[in-house]
């Protein structure tokens, strides 16, 4: 126990490394099978290290310490207890941060089973699943079934004299009618939405700006940009004036979420502005390290289409740095290896984006499979790099590889496929024309205006440059 309370004191103080070796130490104190108080140490020392490991960016090992609390609490008090409930619903939120939905969905359905033979019918404790059953349903594309989850989770909050929690769940409905383009009835859910919060909470309070971004967002989408543009500066006014209570992660959220309405409709330079200051505000709260990572590589991503190159690529390693000290191998952390690959493209840094490219590679083959789109860019983008270095053997092996792929499992209609055809028969020509094959310019394969010397006057750019974004 004195282990638990020296690692919570660092927690405390933000020191959450230092809280990882004792709590470390700690689980392996307790035996589980020499009765309920060492199960409950072991259950504990195990959910408490996955909340440390979850503050410092480390989900994927956060969730093998609740996996391993969860296991331990079942053969403790039996599948269908109440209390194992709540930790199926707390691990399934933690796959739902990971994207991990499958996961999520088989947890949540037996959450909701045992809440169901403990509770009453309509219970708070059912709407709760149901809500996140909701996002499940609806992070997967299953709008409809989403959209009965919430709208059994309603009647429930409603049965229970929850007005603001209607409020919340009319605001995640009207979400739904909007990616089903219900328009109509998404700003329905969301006007009533803000009625609710404005008489309740107050014309300033985060929840009716995050209101009107929602509105903004649905504007936007239906081409009413006046009405979009007026909501995100009513909703930038409550952001830049917080109430007190206001926690920095709403504010950096709600910023965030402008700033892409403001990239959509062309104004990067004001949606550039909106993440510099998301980032500021979370820069010092613990934990935020990942999503401070998204934030980075968004903002790589625009200053890229912007052509400052050399921005994007510091953007982007920040993010690498941050990704890699959480020890990220998601198929997120592989795009933006392959983004930040591109930008250093456009610097000239080719060996550099090769070894990106290639690190890339691996990951999104492990997460995602050959046939993905984002791996099939990573294999273009690696084959136009060896191409580059002079490697005309290994980007020929590769544009083989994509063509076998699309031929035999994803059809030959994409246009891209008639592109790599033709980059690949150009390379085949070349490889046999001469054995001291020499490596094309950088600047022919980034450059579209780029104007070939007379030796390279017959050979054919790559199309699209040769790189994928």
């Amino acid at each position: 126990m004195s282990l638990h309370v020296l690692a919570a004191i660092y927690c405390s103080l933000g020191r959450f490394d230092e809280a990882v070796p004792p709590l470390e130490r700690a689980i392996k104190v307790p035996d589980p099978t020499r009765g309920p108080d060492h199960s409950l140490a072991a259950f504990s020392g195990h959910m408490q290290l996955g909340d440390t490991l979850s503050m410092l960016g480390q989900i994927d090992r956060s969730i093998s310490c609740y996996e391993e609390g969860l296991k331990i609490q079942i053969q403790t008090l039996g599948e269908t207890d109440p209390r194992v409930g709540e930790t199926c619903r707390y691990l399934a939120e933690a796959y739902v941060q990971a994207m991990q939905f499958n996961k999520a969905e088989e947890l949540c359905k037996k959450t909701l089973e045992i809440h169901r033979a403990h509770s009453e019918p309509a219970s708070l404790e059912e709407a709760a699943d149901r809500r996140l059953m909701a996002i499940i349903c609806e992070a997967k594309g299953d709008y409809e079934n989403a959209l009965e989850h919430l709208v059994l989770a309603s009647m429930a909050m409603i049965a229970s004299g929850q007005e603001s929690e209607v409020a919340s769940i009319d605001v995640s409905i009207g979400n739904i009618y909007m990616s089903l383009c219900r328009f109509d009835e998404a700003v329905f859910s969301y006007q009533k939405a803000l009625t609710v919060f404005k008489s309740s909470k107050g014309e300033t309070h985060p929840t009716v700006a995050s209101v009107f971004v929602r509105l903004a967002e649905l504007y936007h989408r239906t081409g009413k940009l006046r009405e979009s543009k007026s909501y995100c500066e009513n909703a930038l006014r409550i952001y830049n004036k917080p109430v007190p209570g206001t926690t920095v992660e709403e504010i950096a959220g709600g910023l965030t979420e402008i700033s892409a309405i403001y990239e959509s409709v062309d104004e990067p330079e004001e949606a550039l502005k909106l993440l510099q200051k998301s980032m500021k505000l979370l820069e010092d709260k613990p934990g935020q390290q990942s999503a401070i990572a998204g934030l980075e590589a968004r903002m790589g991503v625009m200053y890229y289409t912007l052509g400052r190159y050399e921005d994007a690529r510091n953007a982007f390693e920040s993010a690498v740095t941050k990704l890699r000290a959480a020890g990220e191998k998601s198929a997120f952390f592989g795009v933006v290896l392959n983004q930040m690959g591109l930008a250093c493209v456009q610097l000239f840094k080719i060996d550099e984006a090769g070894e990106l490219f290639e690190e890339a590679r691996g990951i999104l083959e492990q997460e995602r499979g050959p046939c993905d789109q984002d791996t099939l860019g990573v294999y273009s983008n690696l084959a136009a790099t060896y191409d580059a270095m002079g490697r005309i053997e290994d980007a020929i092996e590769i544009l083989e590889q994509v063509l076998k792929l699309r031929e035999e499992k994803l059809g030959t209609a994409n246009p891209d496929f008639e592109d790599e055809k033709k980059r690949l028969a150009e390379l085949l020509k070349e490889a046999g024309r001469s054995r001291n094959y020499k490596a094309k310019s950088l600047q022919n394969l980034i450059d579209p205006n780029a104007r070939p010397t007379k030796k390279e006057a017959s050979a054919k750019k790559w199309s699209g440059l040769g790189f994928k974004f």
